[in-house]
């Protein structure tokens, strides 16, 4: 506090701020604060934003090395018993192999297991790159345990790769009038079929990113974190953030908030198309994946 010395009666004394030179102070602090803070906060979510691209980016990469070294075939991406059953024999086939839940289990913090197998040897198994750093979205009872986030935020979509057991003459149960894409060749707009997306926390369990298009029906939700925008990674190595344009594909990022499945209303359909057109493309002979009802062994690096 600035303090004054004034004459009285041939004595010095001390005065501070008068009430309304404090008052100003103060309302000029809060008048700064109030312009300041939400610039801040722009700018520490544009940061958040522009880290979780490049995380992205390096999965991407990862997947694009991983499809170099297997000969065209892009990773394993499997559903959630399959996953489970290959990882009692530890056989960590899945391009990543931890299952999320809003429980307890450890699946949600283990980053060991996040880079076992898959594509996590050519993350040079770095756990970080598997999370939005935006997306700290924790149950009551694991932020009770002490939590402060699971470990990932990414997913693959369900049409690209090798699905195991849902694989039935080279189609996918799920989406039997769809292309499943075994192999990156086969994939004839490599720039508009996304391989990786951000999935709203309630649906980000298995990493199997799966909706059909003929359903009108969100079965798995992309994320919003970034003001109602999702990054989405391409066959053909680009990236792009794409907002979604209704609320209703941009529930909060909290447990249970996207209630799913959720039906998509005819007048709200404009999100679910366009990342449908993204996801897969008709059945027609010339792109169909060879038969492979059954999930052959791949070889992997030493250690996996």
């Amino acid at each position: 506090m600035h303090w004054r010395m004034r004459k009285r009666g041939g004595q010095s004394e001390i005065s501070g701020f008068t009430l309304i030179e404090l008052l100003t102070v103060i309302a000029v602090i809060a008048i700064l604060a109030a312009l300041l803070l939400p610039v801040l906060a722009r700018t520490r979510s544009k940061a958040q934003a522009i880290s979780c691209l490049s995380n992205e980016r390096q999965l991407m990469l990862a997947t694009l090395v991983y499809v170099n070294d297997f000969n065209d075939a892009l990773p394993y991406n499997l559903g959630v018993a399959e996953i489970k059953k290959l990882e009692e024999k530890s056989w960590f086939w899945n391009w990543t192999t931890p299952v999320m839940s809003w429980e307890l289990d450890s699946d949600n913090t283990n980053t060991v297991l996040l880079t076992q197998g898959g594509i996590g040897p050519y993350t040079s198994s770095t756990a970080k790159v598997y999370r939005c750093p935006s997306d700290s979205v924790v149950s009551d009872i694991q932020a009770q345990a002490g939590w402060t986030a699971r470990v990932r935020s990414f997913s693959m979509n369900a049409m690209v790769g090798n699905a195991g057991e849902y694989l039935q003459a080279g189609a996918n149960v799920n989406n039997p009038d769809y292309v499943q894409f075994l192999k990156l060749g086969q994939i004839p707009q490599p720039a508009r079929i996304f391989v990786l997306t951000e999935e709203h926390p309630d649906s980000v369990n298995d990493g199997y990113f799966l909706n059909q298009p003929d359903s009108y029906q969100w079965r798995r939700l992309p994320a919003s974190y970034h003001h109602g925008v999702a990054n989405l990674a391409y066959a053909d190595g680009h990236l792009e953030g794409h907002k979604w344009l209704l609320a209703s594909t941009k529930p909060p990022a909290h447990p249970d908030a996207a209630d799913l499945p959720l039906r998509v209303a005819a007048t709200e359909q404009a999100d679910f198309a366009w990342l449908m057109y993204r996801t897969t493309i008709d059945s027609y002979p010339a792109a169909s994946p060879a038969s492979s009802p059954s999930m052959p062994t791949p070889t992997y690096p030493s250690g996996n």
